[in-house]
């Protein structure tokens, strides 16, 4: 996937985190934080089942991506802790506030990098939807909470 802008409005707390030399990472990847560094969510070790896998990456969410980082840099790169993303998403219809987590690929071995699924459980989201798709659409508007800097999306009591 190529370097894709995907931020739309809101306030993004940027930090800056560093990256492994050997990690690449896109603009608009949605990133974990392994130890350290930040890495694409594609990165992350498959659990064996998509809600395993959206659940272990919830807790290590960092956030989204607003630079590149080439294979062999070693700059930190600026990444968004909040903000409305607009990421892809398989044909669905969503309202606001549904729960949003990265999709798992077709193999159901790992992560999307910048590929969202509805999900009906807060421990496995990255954000929730920040406007209604009705009709079905294919890109979704996503306000992501990173969980590492902000405590993630919360459970409505």
């Amino acid at each position: 996937m190529a370097n894709t802008m995907r931020w739309r409005y809101g306030d993004t707390s940027p930090v800056m985190l560093p990256v492994d030399s050997a990690t690449v990472i896109e603009i608009g990847d949605i990133l974990l934080l392994d130890v350290d560094d930040a890495k694409p969510a594609s990165t992350q070790a498959d659990q064996g089942t998509e809600l395993g896998n959206q659940q272990l990456f919830h807790d290590v969410f960092a956030g989204v991506a607003m630079q590149a980082s080439a294979a062999g840099d070693t700059q930190p790169i600026r990444v968004a802790t909040t903000g409305v993303f607009e990421f892809d998403c398989l044909t669905t219809t969503l309202e606001v506030g549904d729960l949003m987590a990265p999709d798992e690929n077709a193999g159901g071995t790992a992560l999307l990098n910048q590929t969202v699924a509805k999900v009906t459980n807060a421990n496995a989201a990255i954000g929730r939807c920040a406007k209604r798709l009705n009709p079905a659409g294919t890109r979704v508007l996503v306000d992501i909470v990173s969980a590492v800097l902000r405590g993630g999306p919360q459970a409505i009591l």
